[in-house]
C-alpha cells in the first residue's frame, strides 16, 4: 500500500525494480518485441500509484527525461533516438537525402532499382526470321555449305522442323530452280545437320498447312507432292511416312490429297526415280537446254582430242543419269555428220557401257530416240537411215546395245514406218502453219490454212503437236494454243478429234517427259483448261482414262486434270495459268459483250456494235455474243437484236458454227430462261425459224421448233 505522504512501499519498490531490469533486457534483444516501458510492466502487475501528490511520477519518470543544452525538457523519441536538438540514433541517416550523380564517391550501384516494361520476344519467332534470312541468301548464292553452317550457328536443334517447312513453303512460290536448289538442300543437311525425325515432322507440318498454302500457290497441291515423292526418292524421308501421315490426316484435306498424288502420280510410275529428279532440271541446278550443251560441248572436245577417259569424266560430272540417252543420241548424230568421227563414237559409247556410265535402257532409249527421227534426219544427211541401220548389228554384237532394240523396231534395225506419205507431208506442213500462228496470233488464217490442207481425218494429230509444240516453249505460245483450241472447237474440230488427239498426247506422254521437264503437269493444265473452256466435257476426262493403260503417266496426269478442275476457284486459276493470252479473262470478257450490247440496244449503230466485237478479237468466243444477243432481245421485247446478228453474219464477223453454238446454248438453257421469261420458248421457236430462213444455222442443228406445251424433260431432248 502506498502512505498517504506519496512514497512506494518496500513491496512497490522491489516489483519497480524487476520490471526495470526485464525492460533494459528486452531493449537489448535484437529478436524481442518492441520494448515496453516499465510504467506498462507494472500497469501490467496491476501497481497502482499512491491517489495525492507527485512522487510517484518523479519517482517513475526521473530516470528516463533527458534534457536538451537548452535546458528545456523535451520527450523521448520511440527507440531512443533522440528528439529535436539531439544527436540521434547511432547511424542515423536524413531520410530526405538525394544521391547527387555529380559526387566524385557516386556510386550507380546505390541507384533505386526501376522496373521497366518491355516485349517480350518469342524465340520461335525469332527463329523463323533468322532461317527466312538464310534461306533468301541460299537461294541467291546456291552455296550449300554456307547454308549448313549458318544454320548450325543459329542453334536451336528443337526448331528444325520450321526450317524444313520455311525452306519448301518458300520455294513452292518460286521457279522451278528454287525448288531443286531446296531438295538439294534438304538431302546435304540430312544427317549432319538434320535427322530423320525432324525432317518427318516437317513435312508433316507442311501436309497441316496445304489448305493454306493452295489459297496461295497455284497447284499447290501437286507441288508438295512432288517435294514429298523427291525427298522419298532421296532417302531422306522413309515410305512408312507417307502411311503414318494418311492415318493422322483428314480425307477432305489438302494434306490427304498430296499423299495421294504422291503415290500414284509419282511413286507408282515406271522410271518413278528418274521421272522425279528430272522434274525441276536435275540436281545440277541447269536447265535441259543448258544440259543439251554441255553434251554437245563434250562431245565436240572428245572428236578433237580423242581422250575417251576425259569424256567419260565430263559425262559423269554431268550428274544427269536419266538423260544419258541425250548423250547417246547427240552422239549418234555427229558421228553421221562427221565420218572421219564414227570410230572414235563407237568407242566412246562402248567403254561408257562396259563401265555401267550409260546404262542398258538409257542406250536402248538413245538409239530409240534417233529411230524415230530419222525421217527428218535424212533432209539434211540423206545416207542417215543407211548408216544407221549399218550401226545397229555392230551395236549388238559388241554387246553395248540390247537385242530388246529389235523388238521395237523392224529387223536388223530398219525401223517400220507405219505413216504413208501423205500422213508426213501433213505433219510438216503443220508445223510449218503452226509456228507461223506462233508469230502473227491470227486465228482465222490458221483455219483457212487447215481447210486448204483438207486433211480432217489427221485433226487428231494437229492437236497433238500443236501442244507438244507450245509445251516446249513459253506461257504465251501454251495460252495462245488453248484459245486456239476453243476456236477450233466446233468451228472444224469435233469434240471426238479432241478426245482423240488428247489420248495420243497421253499414250507418248513419258516420251514427250524425255525432252521437256514437268511434261505431266503441262498436259494436266491443258486438259483441265479444254474443261474450263468447254472444248471437253467433265464426262470426256473419264472416256479419255478409260482408253489409256491403268498405271501409265498418263492415266495419272489424268487424274490430276480431275483434282485441278474439282479444286475451289478452279476456273479463275486454271484461266490465269499461262497469263491469259488476250490479256482477258472469260468474264471481263463476257462483261464488255453485254455492255455493247446494251449500248447497241439504247440506239446505237449496227456498224459501230460490229467494229466492238471485231475489237474483242475472240473470233471462237463469238458464240456468246449470239446467245446474250437473243436473252436481250426476249427480255426488252425488241427483234432489234436480229439485225445486228444478221450483218454481222453477212460480213463473215459470226461464222455459221459459233452462230449455230449460240442457239444450241439458248436451247439447252431454255428451261431457266423460262423461270424469268414466260414466253422463252416462244420466242426461241420464233428466232429458230428466222435464223433458219436466212441461213444462220448448220443443217444439221435442229429439225423443228420446240412444243411450247412439252415439259421441261421433253422440251430438253428435242
Amino acid at each position: 500500500m502506498a502512505s498517504k505522504d506519496g512514497f512506494l512501499t518496500e513491496q512497490q519498490r522491489e516489483m519497480l525494480k524487476i520490471a526495470t531490469q526485464n525492460a533494459e533486457v528486452l531493449s537489448s534483444s535484437p529478436k524481442s518485441p518492441t520494448p515496453k516501458s516499465p510504467t506498462s510492466l507494472l500497469s501490467e502487475h496491476h501497481i497502482k500509484a499512491p491517489a495525492g501528490g507527485r512522487a510517484a511520477t518523479a519517482g517513475i519518470a526521473v530516470r528516463h527525461v533527458r534534457r536538451s543544452h537548452s535546458g528545456k525538457l523535451v520527450r523521448v523519441k520511440k527507440d531512443g533516438a533522440g528528439g529535436k536538438g539531439t544527436w540521434g540514433k547511432l547511424l542515423d541517416t536524413d531520410g530526405e537525402s538525394h544521391i547527387d550523380r555529380n559526387d566524385p564517391n557516386y556510386d550507380s550501384g546505390e541507384e533505386p532499382y526501376q522496373l521497366v516494361g518491355s516485349t517480350v520476344c518469342d524465340p520461335l519467332d525469332e527463329y523463323k526470321k533468322a532461317v527466312v534470312s538464310i534461306i533468301e541468301e541460299y537461294f541467291s548464292t546456291s552455296d550449300v555449305e554456307l547454308a549448313a553452317s549458318d544454320l548450325k550457328e543459329l542453334g536451336s536443334s528443337q526448331y528444325l522442323p520450321y526450317f524444313v517447312k520455311k525452306l519448301v513453303s518458300m520455294a513452292m512460290d518460286r521457279h522451278d530452280k528454287e525448288k531443286e536448289m531446296a531438295s538439294v538442300l534438304l538431302s546435304a543437311l540430312y544427317a549432319d545437320v538434320i535427322g530423320s525425325t525432324q525432317i518427318s515432322q516437317g513435312f508433316a507440318m507442311l501436309l497441316e498447312a496445304a489448305d493454306d498454302l493452295a489459297v496461295d500457290i497455284l497447284n499447290a497441291v501437286d507441288i508438295l507432292a512432288l517435294f514429298v515423292a523427291r525427298a522419298v526418292v532421296d532417302d531422306i524421308l522413309p515410305p512408312a511416312f507417307l502411311t503414318r501421315a494418311k492415318k493422322s490426316l483428314l480425307e477432305t484435306s489438302k494434306g490427304f490429297q498430296v499423299i495421294q498424288t504422291a503415290e500414284k502420280s509419282y511413286l507408282s510410275a515406271p522410271h518413278h526415280a528418274e521421272l522425279v529428279e528430272r522434274r525441276w532440271g536435275g540436281t545440277t541446278h541447269i536447265t535441259v537446254e543448258e544440259v543439251k550443251k554441255k553434251i554437245a560441248d563434250l562431245l565436240r572436245e572428245y572428236v578433237e582430242s580423242g581422250d575417251t577417259s576425259e569424256a567419260c569424266r565430263c559425262i559423269r560430272e554431268l550428274g544427269v543419269s536419266f538423260y544419258h540417252h541425250e548423250v547417246v543420241k547427240r552422239a549418234l548424230v555427229l558421228s553421221m555428220e562427221i565420218r572421219s568421227a564414227e570410230a572414235l563414237i563407237v568407242k566412246l559409247l562402248k567403254e561408257a557401257s562396259d563401265e555401267g556410265l550409260i546404262s542398258s535402257s538409257q542406250m536402248v532409249k538413245g538409239f530409240t530416240r534417233l529411230a524415230e527421227s530419222l525421217d527428218d534426219l535424212a533432209l539434211d544427211i540423206p545416207s542417215a537411215k543407211s548408216l544407221f541401220q549399218s550401226l545397229v548389228p555392230r551395236a549388238i554384237s559388241e554387246g553395248w546395245l540390247d537385242e530388246s532394240f529389235l523388238k521395237s523396231s523392224g529387223e536388223n534395225g530398219d525401223v517400220e514406218n507405219k505413216d504413208d506419205e501423205k500422213l508426213r507431208q501433213y505433219k510438216k506442213e503443220v508445223v510449218t502453219v503452226i509456228h507461223e500462228y506462233f508469230l502473227s496470233d491470227d486465228i482465222p488464217e490458221l483455219i483457212r490454212s487447215l481447210e486448204d490442207l483438207g486433211a480432217p481425218e489427221y485433226n487428231p494429230i494437229f492437236l497433238k503437236k500443236l501442244i507438244t509444240l507450245a509445251m516446249d516453249r513459253k506461257n504465251r505460245e501454251k495460252e495462245m494454243a488453248s484459245v486456239l483450241l476453243s476456236a477450233l472447237h466446233i468451228e472444224i474440230f469435233s469434240t471426238e478429234d479432241i478426245v482423240d488427239g488428247f489420248v495420243m498426247l497421253l499414250e507418248s506422254a513419258e516420251d514427250t517427259a524425255l525432252d521437256i521437264l514437268d511434261a505431266s503437269n503441262e498436259l494436266s493444265l491443258f486438259l483441265a483448261r479444254a474443261v474450263i473452256d468447254d472444248v471437253l466435257a467433265p464426262l470426256n476426262l473419264e472416256e479419255i482414262g478409260s482408253r489409256l493403260p491403268p498405271n501409265c503417266s498418263g492415266s495419272e496426269t489424268v487424274h490430276t486434270a480431275r483434282s485441278l478442275v474439282a479444286a475451289r476457284h478452279a476456273g479463275e486459276r486454271i484461266l490465269r495459268c499461262w497469263g491469259g493470252g488476250t490479256g482477258w479473262a472469260v468474264e471481263d470478257a463476257k462483261d464488255k459483250i453485254l455492255k455493247l450490247l446494251e449500248e447497241y440496244e439504247s440506239g446505237g449503230v449496227v456498224s459501230e456494235a460490229c467494229q466492238c466485237i471485231r475489237d474483242l478479237g475472240m473470233p471462237f468466243f463469238n458464240h456468246e455474243v449470239v446467245k446474250k444477243a437473243l436473252v436481250m432481245a426476249m427480255e426488252k421485247k425488241n427483234d432489234r437484236m436480229l439485225d445486228l446478228l444478221q450483218e454481222c453474219f453477212s460480213e463473215g464477223l459470226i461464222t455459221i458454227n459459233q452462230m449455230t453454238k449460240g442457239f444450241a446454248r439458248i436451247r439447252d438453257g431454255l428451261d431457266d430462261l423460262a423461270l424469268d421469261i414466260p414466253n422463252a420458248k416462244e420466242k426461241y421457236n420464233f428466232y429458230l425459224e428466222h435464223a433458219k430462213e436466212r441461213g444462220w444455222l448448220l443443217a444439221s442443228f435442229g429439225s423443228g421448233a420446240l412444243d411450247v406445251n412439252a415439259s421441261p424433260a421433253l422440251a430438253v431432248a428435242s
